[in-house]
């Protein structure tokens, strides 16, 4: 017997991590997507897997539940991973004063972190900046920002979900106070209908104020675009950083056949019409340039950007709850009056897992079920059994 029937908006890897989850805990749930799956911010983000040592000095549980998000995703997904590691490189001597703080944090963290000598680092990647002045080696790796979420889908589709693109929520639906369903344009046909729900989770990211302002809500999001430049090379096979405090380019991440530089952050009022600034592409390439001089060399392949929501201060993050300081779920029926609905922004690509999993806490807590999560242990689908059911009958990622 189903606990509700749950629309969940949005087909990037937070949305695909709700709705296996809550296919898992024995809920029925449709999702659906204005464009194809991964087309907004997920599938432009430069695949990362983070070990957690970029946010270790900034703050431990960030990076400690980084740390182990990537060891449950070994586990259930490892075909959409590649475990190559990650070198923190100094560049100054102010790089250098600032290591000590940031081995410990790492250690503080549950991280695996090492100083590795010069030549070392050198055989491991020759196309180092050879005035680098230390390294430490941390198990980041690099996530397919398609095929991970396709893990995600296909699991929860072989389940029973209800997965549609090309279909966008235009209207949402309440009555006496509670959300009561969607009303969706299916792009394809241009026809639009309802679909009835229970409960409405907002996985919207960037978009997540729009979509609220469907149910009369305001959330003061702003979107933040940041730019990433890739080169037609694969440069570097693992994850190079800058050994700093976090900020714009510093580092240079390997996908398949190219190196990509990331990433910059601006405000903008519309995700929908970003544009790469030029200046972005510059700067980005100088910066890569002082980790890997060979970089600025390399043919350029592309530019392109990725909206990260941006919460404002007056967000009603205090009438919501705080799933972790990276991301938070916001009940609406508790800070605007409108049962039913939940809108969660933040997290990156690396916790989507944990994302679906707090999500659907709250879901259960709000319908009164007491059912466990099992997402960390159960092994995810290859990404191909969405597309082909054949593959279904086949097991787990391979």
């Amino acid at each position: 017997m189903s606990h509700g029937h749950v629309v969940v908006i949005g087909g990037g890897g937070t949305g695909a991590a709700i709705i296996h989850d809550l296919i898992q805990r024995g809920f029925t749930a449709t999702l659906v997507e204005r464009g194809e799956l991964t087309s907004g911010t997920t599938g432009r983000h430069h695949g990362q897997l983070h070990s957690g040592a970029r946010y270790a000095v900034g703050d431990r549980e960030i990076a400690r539940e980084c740390m182990e998000e990537v060891r449950i995703l070994q586990a259930i997904a490892p075909q959409a991973l590649e475990m190559n590691y990650g070198l923190f490189v100094a560049l100054t001597d102010e790089d250098v004063a600032f290591a000590p703080e940031f081995i410990q944090a790492c250690r503080e963290a549950t991280i695996p972190v090492r100083e590795i000598p010069l030549d070392q680092a050198f055989r491991m990647e020759p196309h180092l900046n050879p005035e680098i002045k230390m390294a430490v080696q941390v198990p980041d790796g690099t996530i397919d920002a398609w095929r991970l979420p396709l893990h995600f889908f296909a699991t929860a589709r072989a389940a029973g979900a209800d997965i549609r693109t090309f279909t966008e929520v235009v209207g949402i639906h309440s009555r006496a106070g509670a959300v009561t369903g969607v009303r969706v344009l299916n792009h394809a046909t241009q026809e639009e209908s309802d679909i009835a729900a229970d409960l409405v989770v907002s996985a919207t990211g960037a978009w997540a104020e729009k979509v609220a302002a469907l149910a009369g809500i305001h959330i003061p999001v702003t979107p933040a675009p940041g730019t990433m430049v890739a080169v037609k090379k694969r440069l570097n096979n693992m994850v190079v950083s800058h050994l700093h405090p976090a900020g714009d380019g510093d580092i240079i991440v390997p996908q398949r056949g190219l190196s990509i530089i990331g990433s910059t952050q601006w405000k903008t009022d519309d995700p929908d019409t970003v544009e790469v600034p030029r200046a972005d592409i510059d700067y980005l390439t100088r910066r890569a340039t002082e980790l890997m001089p060979v970089f600025g060399e390399t043919p350029f392949h592309a530019a392109w950007s990725a909206s990260r929501p941006l919460a404002g201060a007056s967000s009603n993050v205090e009438d919501g709850r705080k799933l972790s300081r990276d991301f938070i779920a916001i009940d609406h029926g508790r800070s605007d009056g409108v049962k039913g609905f939940i809108s969660i922004i933040g997290g990156k690509a690396t916790v989507l897992r944990a994302m679906g999993e707090k999500t659907v806490d709250l879901i259960c807590d709000l319908v009164g079920v007491q059912e466990p999560c099992r997402t960390a242990e159960t092994p995810l689908l290859q990404h191909r059994a969405f597309y082909n059911p054949h593959l279904v009958t086949k097991g787990a990622a391979s």
